[in-house]
């Protein structure tokens, strides 16, 4: 890949999805690419690109910008959010709702272990819960959707018992128990498409979006922070990754003293929201 179709590449991203890709990582972006290429019939990175730059098709576009989103996770990723969730927050919110079902959204949740997570950690305390999965990833999806993992994927972040009692065996994969299966959906969402002021779709108890504004730049976190305040209740919760530090870009968020990564609506905010 020359340096201009890298640059190109960088543009489509950057535009698409708001992240902005690494000049040193060059080698990688191309190797991502490959499996792209051989699927769509061609026979090297450099010819896809050239026909993709010459006749854009969404399709095609769409599949070579998914290939570049890094989409690593694991079951319970960053423990500490999960113990606050399972101790303290889930608790309070199960007094708070009393009767209603708890609504929890992992944005940007990849193959799906982040919301499968979530939806243990609630019925493990017997609640009435939704878990929404969105990410960008048609591929990352499916796997979601099917929620059925590797025994390494599996038992990373998982106990033994909690690997039992959720997940079946089904020759060489573990797929989720029907009742996890119950509570947990997964759709199509580019966090760049903040909904309106008026939208009228539910809102969430919980958010969960972490690992996803890391490589963003300024302005598109700004636009997926925007969208989050609007899709979370006014006394929910959003948690972000423990190294994701606003530094003010959101008004709209405040941080939680000795919670890493757990944010709440500023007060401020509300106030003239109001």
């Amino acid at each position: 890949m020359s340096p201009e179709d890298f640059d190109r590449l960088q543009t489509l991203v950057a535009t698409r999805t708001g992240n902005r890709l690494r000049r040193d990582r060059m080698n990688l972006a191309e190797h991502r690419l490959g499996p792209v290429a051989r699927r769509a019939g061609f026979d090297s990175v450099d010819t896809m690109l050239a026909t993709l730059w010459s006749k854009p098709v969404a399709g095609l576009a769409w599949d070579v910008i998914e290939s570049q989103l890094n989409g690593e996770t694991w079951f319970r990723r960053d423990r500490e959010a999960f113990l606050t969730m399972s101790q303290e927050l889930l608790p309070a919110l199960s007094q708070a709702r009393r009767g209603q079902t708890l609504r929890i959204w992992s944005a940007g949740c990849s193959t799906g272990q982040e919301a499968w997570s979530l939806a243990m950690c609630a019925l493990d305390l017997n609640l009435d819960v939704e878990v929404v999965g969105s990410d960008l990833n048609r591929i990352a999806l499916q796997k979601a959707h099917k929620g059925a993992y590797t025994g390494f994927e599996i038992q990373r972040g998982l106990a033994a018992g909690t690997m039992v009692r959720w997940f079946r065996p089904e020759g060489e994969l573990w797929t989720a128990d029907d009742t996890l299966k119950q509570v947990v959906r997964f759709e199509r969402l580019n966090l760049l498409d903040t909904p309106s002021a008026d939208d009228e779709a539910p809102r969430f108890d919980v958010i969960f979006c972490r690992h996803v504004l890391i490589g963003m730049e300024p302005a598109a976190r700004a636009l997926v922070l925007q969208g989050l305040e609007r899709r979370l209740v006014d006394d929910g919760c959003l948690f972000l990754a423990p190294s994701e530090n606003l530094n003010g870009e959101s008004l709209a968020f405040r941080p939680v003293s000795g919670r890493r990564g757990l944010h709440v609506k500023s007060p401020t905010f509300l106030q003239d929201a109001a």
